[in-house]
C-alpha cells in the first residue's frame, strides 16, 4: 500500500507554493504541479480546482501489477476536514474482487503532518465517524479498502443521516458505478466528487482528545459524471449534483429512502447550481466546449432511476 501527495517543489514539509497551494512532501512522493497538466492527478477528470492553502493528497494501490489511484482529496487545515475526495469507478475499482469487506483499519492519514491528525477516536454524541469515500466504494483489493478508513476520509455525520439517507446515495452511486452488464450498462468510467460543505453553514465543530477541532458540515454534497462513448462529444457524458442538507431523515433503514425522497427536496441539482452553492469548480479539466454544456444540463431519470 503506497500513500502520495502532491508535490510541486522540493524543500521541507508543507511549503506553500506561488500559487498558495499548501503542499506535503514526505519523501515519497511524486512531483506533479497542482494545475491541468497531462502528467499530473489534478489532471484528471474526477479532481476539482484546487483551492489555495489546503493540501491536496492522493493514494495509491499495488493492484492486477501496476498503480491505481484510489481516491484523492483535498484536506483543510483550518477545519481539520476534508473540503472534498474524488475517485471513479474503471475497469480497475469498479471490481469487488476476492470479496473485500469493511477492513476498520482506522488511522490518521499517513501522508498528512501529524499536525492535521484528528485521531481515531469515536466523535461521541449523535455523530458517527462517517465516510466520504464510502468502504464499499472500494472493494477491489484490502489495501484500497483500509484506505478510505483514514481520518481525513471521515466527517462526523448524524448517525441515521450515515446510515440511512447518505447511504441511500451512495448504495445508488455504487450500483450505477459498478452496473457493466452487457445489456444494461450505464457507463464507462463514473467520476465521483463528494464532500461535507465545510466553507459555510456548519453545524458546529467537535472536540478531539488531541485538542484539534474539527468542523461539522451543514450540508453534504455529491458531484457526479459519466462517460459512455467518445470522449471528444459532448453527448457521451451526463452530470449530476446532490446538495444534501445534514440532518436527521426520518427513515428508519436504508431501504426505507425512496429515490423520489432527492427530488421531492429538490437535491438534485446541476454541477453549475452545486458550484454555486459550494464554490467548487468541479470537472474543470473537461475541455470548456464539453463542460459548458454538460454541467448546465440535468437529466434527473436518467440517475434516479437505478
Amino acid at each position: 500500500m503506497t500513500a502520495l501527495v502532491a508535490v510541486v517543489a522540493c524543500g521541507g514539509d508543507d511549503d506553500d507554493d506561488d500559487n498558495g497551494y499548501r503542499l506535503r512532501n514526505d519523501g515519497n512522493a511524486a512531483a506533479i504541479q497542482p494545475t491541468t497538466s497531462s502528467n499530473g492527478i489534478a489532471s484528471r477528470l474526477e479532481v476539482p480546482a484546487l483551492k489555495p492553502g489546503n493540501t491536496f493528497v492522493y493514494h495509491n494501490v499495488q493492484y492486477n501489477n501496476h498503480t491505481v489511484m484510489n481516491y484523492c482529496l483535498e484536506f483543510d487545515p483550518v477545519k481539520m476536514h476534508s473540503r472534498w475526495v474524488a475517485f471513479r469507478f474503471d475497469g480497475d475499482t469498479r471490481s469487488k474482487a476476492g470479496n473485500v469487506g469493511r477492513t476498520e483499519a482506522w488511522a490518521d492519514d499517513p501522508s498528512l503532518p501529524e499536525s492535521m491528525w484528528v485521531g481515531t477516536n469515536y466523535f461521541g454524541g449523535k455523530y458517527n465517524r462517517g465516510h466520504l469515500v464510502a468502504s464499499y466504494d472500494r472493494q477491489y483489493c484490502y489495501d484500497a479498502n483500509a484506505q478510505t478508513f483514514y481520518m481525513s476520509n471521515i466527517s462526523p455525520q448524524i448517525g441515521n443521516f450515515n446510515s440511512c439517507y447518505w447511504a441511500r446515495l451512495e448504495n445508488l452511486v455504487q450500483k450505477m458505478g459498478r452496473n457493466k452488464s452487457p445489456f444494461t450498462n450505464f457507463q464507462d468510467t463514473l467520476y465521483v466528487v463528494k464532500g461535507g460543505y465545510i466553507d459555510g453553514n456548519l453545524l458546529g465543530w467537535i472536540s478531539r482528545p488531541n485538542g484539534k477541532q474539527m468542523a461539522v458540515p451543514g450540508y453534504y454534497f455529491m458531484a457526479l459524471l459519466k462517460v459512455k462513448g467518445q470522449a471528444d462529444d459532448a453527448g457521451s457524458y451526463a452530470a449530476a449534483g446532490f446538495w444534501i442538507k445534514h440532518e436527521d431523515y426520518p427513515y428508519g433503514d436504508v431501504d426505507d429512502v425512496p429515490l423520489t425522497a432527492f427530488t421531492d427536496r429538490k437535491q438534485v441539482v446541476t454541477i453549475d447550481k452545486l458550484e454555486e452553492l459550494t464554490g467548487i469548480d468541479f470537472f474543470h479539466n473537461l475541455p470548456d466546449n464539453i463542460e459548458s454544456v454538460v454541467e448546465a444540463d440535468l437529466k434527473t431519470g436518467i440517475w434516479l432511476k437505478q
